[in-house]
């Protein structure tokens, strides 16, 4: 089968690869009919190389129909379409159990120290295959997928993998009170999509970022846009538009790839620079983040108020400001979404033949997995106006 693959930084190649085979009980095999390209990628393609294996199959927001079924997968069958939660999880252990997907203790990849496995995403979470691939073995069949109905398009459902469940937990973990205000910064495809599910909500919502085509994306659903490349002081302008407090609630959603912080910014390409073998155990444990968004995030936010953290961190030793966050009395929530968790409040907006998210046409190109390294140059450089890519093999 054709698979997108890693091969250094910046570096990603459309090879043949060999197809994927039942190897559990549980497993099923599902041919991929659309896949995403995620901001988390990024971070391979950037950031997260020492990690990374030649060879190592990307992707990890994909949906399919079902091709072929282990003797253990319950009622999944042969012919379903799916969603694949871009997390590996059991559905039954103790974490599962409460909701929390991305803990499963059945595919934790406890020889790094991280949670459960993810698909296309480095050593650190089980280097499992990923769904940028014609064929995608898929683990834990028995609860992972998500069955949606024939008929509607791939986008209305796919961002089921990841964007929609992700960008669901941020607004809920943000806890904004009914007629506050909540700050988005970034408005790449989860902080747009948190945008439209706040305002689905009847939230006031201003979504920050430096990108032109991103803002007005944010502006025409009816959000209020700040382009930093106009503000000077990002706190000092939110409080002037809320009565000198401040937002009510603030989601980062732009992570280690924030602009800014050029001491980090040199450390991060230094580490790229040593052998593996070195820069892997360095970022392990004194790795720093571009800290931009957080600081902005911590600044902006009103007295009392919550900074919903969902842009990814891979650094050990970020320094944040605690005597301003303990002064504040903030709350800070954290972590990578627990797609099955929300999945079924999130289905009957998908459903809805008024698509209320907007899902349908939020992917901005459609491209042919043989355009991958071209997709991946652009989006990293947000170009040709590029805010969600979806691949169809």
């Amino acid at each position: 089968m054709k698979a997108v693959t890693w091969h250094g930084k910046r570096d990603v190649r459309v090879e043949e690869v060999p197809d994927p085979r039942i190897q559990k009980p549980n497993d099923a095999i599902v041919r991929i009919t659309s896949s995403g390209l995620c901001g988390s990628d990024l971070h391979l393609y950037e950031t997260l190389g020492p990690f990374m294996g030649q060879g190592d199959v990307l992707g990890h927001e994909p949906m399919g129909i079902v091709e072929e079924v282990g003797p253990e997968v319950g009622d999944l069958a042969v012919g379903d379409r799916v969603v694949l939660p871009f997390q590996i999880c059991c559905g039954h252990c103790w974490m599962c159990e409460r909701g929390l997907y991305t803990q499963c203790e059945t595919t934790q990849v406890r020889d790094q120290g991280m949670g459960a496995a993810l698909f296309g995403f480095s050593k650190l979470y089980g280097e499992v295959p990923g769904g940028q691939a014609e064929l995608l073995r898929v683990p834990e069949a028995q609860f992972m997928p998500i069955k949606v109905p024939q008929g509607p398009s791939d986008d209305r459902f796919l961002f089921l993998s990841d964007v929609l469940p992700t960008a669901w937990q941020s607004v809920e973990y943000a806890d904004t009170p009914e007629g506050g205000t909540l700050l988005v910064l970034g408005l790449g495809p989860i902080g747009d999509m948190a945008c439209r599910i706040a305002l689905h909500r009847g939230l006031r919502v201003i979504g920050v970022d430096r990108v032109s085509e991103r803002l007005e994306r944010v502006r025409a659903r009816g959000a209020e846009v700040l382009d930093l490349r106009e503000v000077d002081d990002l706190g000092e302008e939110i409080r002037s538009r809320t009565a000198g407090r401040g937002a009510d609630s603030v989601i980062d959603a732009v992570g280690m790839e924030a602009h800014g912080s050029p001491v980090a910014e040199l450390g991060q390409k230094l580490f790229n620079a040593l052998p593996k073998r070195l820069s892997a155990g360095i970022m392990a444990k004194a790795g720093l983040d571009r800290m931009a968004a957080i600081y902005s995030a911590i600044d902006a936010v009103r007295r009392g108020g919550t900074v919903s953290l969902i842009g990814v961190y891979g650094g050990q030793s970020d320094p944040m400001p605690l005597l301003t966050m303990f002064d504040k009395q903030l709350q800070l929530r954290m972590g990578q979404a627990n797609v099955r968790r929300w999945s079924d409040d999130i289905m009957p907006l998908l459903v809805d033949d008024a698509d209320p998210l907007g899902t349908e046409d939020f992917a901005t190109h459609r491209v042919p997995l043989a355009d991958a390294p071209a997709a991946y140059e652009k989006f990293q450089k947000k170009q040709d106006g590029v805010v969600k890519v979806v691949f169809t093999p």
